[in-house]
């Protein structure tokens, strides 16, 4: 019976050969499709998955804008800071620091998540509230948001002045009456 046992020992060997090469197979299979799904990931679905937590961003035209996520929505985000809120366009965001780990797509978002930037700068319209707006490239305007169109903000400036920023260049709204 001796060669039937080694018989049988080669073919376990043979069998545990070939679940190794399975397993090594479906371990690069796994990373592949991982990578892919993750290719998905937006920056956005990070950001909301941060919703709650403390943040740090680096925004074009205004820099360093740090505090609580509060909310994030269709191309924007509110982070509420120590001495002011921030309304901060997501494209705008050059850096993020802070953020866990996982992602929320945005199938699984809120209703009210997927209102733009538009929605929020009503709020501030609707309050009177005083505000710096911050454009990508630098330039800073202060006054109190008046109305809100389909591209641009109506800011009333210091002297009555009536200014209107297009909504493709604005960085972040800063609020000065917050506290």
């Amino acid at each position: 019976m001796a060669w039937e046992e080694e018989l049988f020992a080669i073919l376990d060997d043979l069998e545990q050969q070939a679940e190794a090469m399975f397993d090594a197979e479906r371990s690069l299979e796994l990373t592949d499709r991982s990578r892919a799904a993750y290719a998905d990931v937006t920056l956005a679905s990070r950001l909301m998955a941060a919703t709650g937590a403390e943040v740090v961003l680096d925004v074009r035209g205004a820099g360093v804008v740090s505090g609580r996520l509060e909310r994030v929505g269709a191309g924007w985000l509110l982070v509420r800071g120590p001495a002011q809120d921030w309304v901060v366009r997501t494209a705008a965001v050059s850096v993020a620091r802070d953020l866990p780990a996982r992602s929320v797509p945005e199938v699984a978002w809120p209703r009210v998540a997927r209102l733009g930037v538009s929605s929020a700068l009503r709020r501030l319209a609707d309050a009177g509230e005083r505000c710096v707006v911050h454009l990508v490239d630098g330039a800073r305007h202060e006054g109190v948001p008046t109305r809100v169109g389909a591209d641009f903000v109506e800011l009333r400036a210091t002297g009555e002045r009536l200014q209107l920023v297009a909504l493709d260049v604005l960085a972040a709204v800063q609020s000065r009456d917050a506290g």
